[in-house]
């Protein structure tokens, strides 16, 4: 299970930000070449383990992108992307996040009160992005039915928990010792 996901990860390179032990894998950064393969295998195990009882698929661009697309290719459900540009639309929400490696605004379109998403990240690590993001949407009054981080490094599943009372789902828990990722459980194993 997740074979392609899990060889990915072991054979990531690691480089440091500051203290910040950054992994660079293809779910994370693209880089290298995103094979088909894993986002199958990431669709198909969100598909099996997850309420996907959702009028939306929310993610983050850039990485986001992939993964909101192959899961709603694989669910039928549609999905939006909350960017990094500003549109200026009528009911554009800004969102500043923070992160272990840097901070950012992130634009939000096209969600309604009352909408019921999956949020969808690639990896939950220091907690910034999905906090931020979690109280915003919760501003607009979207319910948040399932929030999937594929990748959790560190405490910030739990940060994220205990701040904004919104339960985290992760596929793979890792950890980097020696710059190398360590793969500590995987969802159904």
């Amino acid at each position: 299970m997740l074979e392609h996901l899990k060889k990915s990860l072991l054979d990531s390179v690691i480089v440091k930000i500051g203290d910040y032990d950054y992994f660079i894998t293809p779910i994370t950064d693209g880089i290298p070449v995103m094979e088909p393969d894993i986002l199958v295998e990431i669709s198909k195990i969100i598909k099996e383990n997850f309420n996907l009882d959702v009028d939306k698929i929310v993610a983050v661009e850039a990485m986001g992108i992939p993964l909101a697309t192959a899961l709603s290719i694989e669910t039928g459900i549609p999905s939006l992307i909350i960017r990094k540009r500003q549109y200026n639309l009528p009911d554009e929400v800004s969102v500043d996040k923070k992160t272990g490696y840097g901070n950012s605004t992130l634009y939000i379109n096209g969600l309604n009160e009352g909408d019921r998403i999956l949020l969808i990240d690639d990896v939950v690590s220091t907690g910034g992005t999905l906090i931020s993001l979690i109280n915003a949407l919760k501003e607009i009054g979207v319910n948040i039915i399932t929030c999937v981080a594929v990748l959790e490094k560190g405490e910030g599943k739990t940060i994220v928990e205990n701040e904004t009372g919104c339960k985290i789902d992760s596929i793979i828990k890792l950890h980097v010792d020696g710059g190398k990722v360590v793969i500590d459980s995987v969802i159904g194993e």
